[in-house]
C-alpha cells in the first residue's frame, strides 16, 4: 500500500496502527498527491490511503486520476475535515476516516478494501463527475506526467489513445474522447469526432478551395479539419469571442 499525507508525524501514526495488521507491507509514502500518484504508478499498490488537503494536487484530485488505474487501487481518504465526505465518495473512494484515525475505524477500512481488491467492483468509474481534473494524467514507462489542463491547446482521439497537444509537447493519454469532452464540455469544443479543441485556442475558420472546412488555433502550426456538422456551433463561438 501507499501512505500519502504531508504531515510526517501523521503518516507515522499510520505505520504503527498497520503494523498492528499482518501481511499489509507499505511499499511508499508521500507528502502530496502528485508523490502519490508517482509512486502508485511505480508500485502498483492495492491500497492507497490518502489524506485531502495536500499542497499541489490534492488528495480528491488524485483519486479521480488513480480511478482510472488498471488495475485500480482501492482508496481511503484519510482527513481532519468532515466537509469532504460527499467529494470523496464522488471520486470513487471506498472509505473515509476522520483523524485522529481509531484503531478499529480503520480495521473496518481495511476490510471493506479487502473486498474491493477481491472484487475489484467498478465504483465510480467516471473519475468524480461532480468536480473537473485540473490535470491530465500521462503515464510513461512506470512513471507520469501530470499536464495542465488550462495549458491543453487540443485533444486528437488516435486509435486507443488520445494524443495531448500542450504548450510543452505531445503526450498520449488512455481515456476516451467522448468521456473527456463529458468532463470538459466548458473548456473544450468539438470540431471532429476524433478532435476536441480548447476554446481560447480557437481563431477563425477558414474554407479552402475544396469547400473543406478548417479551424485556425493559436498555437497549432497546421490547420485542424471540421466536420460539416461542427461548423454552426463554432461559427457561434467564433462570432461571440471576436
Amino acid at each position: 500500500m501507499v501512505i500519502a499525507d504531508d504531515e510526517p508525524l501523521a503518516r507515522e501514526r499510520l505505520r504503527m496502527l498497520l503494523a498492528e495488521h499482518a501481511g499489509l507491507e507499505v511499499v511508499a509514502e508521500a507528502g502530496d498527491g502528485l508523490a502519490a500518484l508517482q509512486a502508485c504508478a511505480e508500485y502498483q499498490p492495492d491500497l492507497v490511503l490518502l489524506d485531502i488537503a495536500m499542497p499541489g494536487v490534492d488528495g480528491l484530485e488524485a483519486a479521480r486520476h488513480l480511478a482510472a488505474f488498471e488495475p485500480r487501487p482501492a482508496v481511503v481518504f484519510c482527513t481532519a475535515y468532515d466537509d469532504h465526505a460527499l467529494s470523496a465518495f464522488d471520486a470513487a473512494a471506498i472509505d473515509y476516516l476522520m483523524k485522529p484515525i481509531r484503531a478499529e475505524r480503520l480495521s473496518m477500512a481495511l476490510e471493506r478494501a479487502r473486498t474491493f481488491i477481491a472484487g475489484r467492483e467498478n465504483l465510480g468509474s467516471e473519475a468524480g463527475g461532480k468536480s473537473a481534473r485540473t490535470h491530465l494524467c500521462a503515464r510513461l514507462r512506470g512513471s507520469l506526467r501530470l499536464i495542465p489542463v488550462e495549458e491543453v491547446h487540443y485533444l486528437q482521439a488516435e486509435e486507443k489513445y488520445v494524443v495531448v497537444h500542450h504548450s510543452r509537447g505531445e503526450d498520449l493519454i488512455e481515456e476516451s474522447l467522448k468521456s473527456l469532452e463529458d468532463e470538459f464540455g466548458e473548456r473544450f469544443v468539438r470540431i471532429h469526432r476524433n478532435c476536441l479543441v480548447a476554446r481560447h485556442e480557437l481563431m477563425e475558420l477558414r474554407r479552402n478551395g475544396e469547400g473543406h472546412v478548417h479551424a485556425i488555433l493559436r498555437h497549432a502550426p497546421n490547420p485542424l479539419e471540421v466536420s460539416r456538422r461542427c461548423v454552426p456551433h463554432l461559427r457561434d463561438i467564433v462570432r461571440a469571442d471576436f
